[in-house]
């Protein structure tokens, strides 16, 4: 019997405009089997999902490093593991300098920063509907308390990732996790950030066996929430190596997949 479900968000849950069609969340509130979000996405960006479904149990953003869930004012953080801020600033600093070029952008638990709105970032406004804090790093770096706990960079010129990915290479930023996300998303995040720990932490706190468990995805950074759980389910969109885990394959993301491999293979 399955007692909790994962679930990727870009590529899985979402359909090509973003969002949580009314179909599938209607599928997936009617099994009545808790759902957790996994996401390299910010609290602010899963909002509407958590709404659309009625989510009120713990959710995992920032690819694992941040673990929360909705409270009456916000976001109850229940873990977190940032990156340590002088070596967010020295990232950002360099990369602003170094690759003027490439969209930069980054996030607290509750803001998302950037200097500037540009190809980019309009395309993530779109997707996320959300608009980020417009803000110099030197201004928003004055604050005491700050938590960065993802850096956003995007480039649709491949030439130019992969000399991002050879300078982070090069570079060796300590404490730091960086993964190619998509084919033009370059995205930092704590060492400590990593899907497989957000899972554990569930499983932990509901004493849930991996049997259990099923998980929805389709991308790399899925790969450890899938080989974590019993019922591996992979999206039809996902690329063969992906789908290679899987236990099942359901339709693709803009088909309801989620919803409807709920009922094809858990109910």
């Amino acid at each position: 019997m399955i007692r909790m479900i994962f679930s990727d968000m870009d590529g899985t849950l979402l359909d090509a405009n973003g969002n949580v069609s009314e179909t599938n969340a209607k599928l997936i509130r009617d099994s009545e089997i808790p759902f957790t979000l996994v996401s390299a996405r910010a609290p602010m960006e899963m909002a509407d999902a958590i709404t659309r479904l009625d989510l009120d149990g713990p959710q995992i953003g920032f690819n694992g490093g941040l673990i929360y869930e909705r409270a009456a004012t916000g976001w109850h953080v229940l873990d977190a593991a940032p990156m340590d801020t002088s070596v967010a600033e020295q990232i950002i600093t360099a990369v602003t300098r170094d690759f003027p070029a490439v969209s930069l952008s980054y996030y607290t638990v509750d803001d998302w920063f950037a200097a500037r709105i540009d190809e980019g970032l309009r395309g993530e406004i779109a997707v996320s509907h959300q608009m980020p804090t417009l803000a110099e790093p030197h201004t928003v770096f004055a604050r005491h308390d700050l938590a960065i706990l993802k850096i956003m960079m995007i480039t649709f010129d491949p030439a130019e990732l992969q000399r991002l990915q050879a300078y982070f290479a090069a570079a060796a930023f300590p404490g730091i996790s960086a993964q190619q996300s998509g084919t033009a998303w370059w995205e930092v995040t704590s060492a400590a950030a990593q899907k497989s720990r957000g899972i554990q932490y569930i499983l932990d706190r509901y004493a849930l066996r991996a049997a259990e468990t099923a998980a929805f995805g389709d991308g790399h950074n899925d790969l450890p929430m899938l080989n974590m759980v019993g019922t591996p389910i992979v999206m039809a969109n996902a690329l063969p190596e992906i789908q290679a885990v899987a236990k099942h394959l359901t339709l693709s993301n803009v088909e309801d997949g989620v919803g409807r491999g709920i009922w094809q293979y858990l109910k």
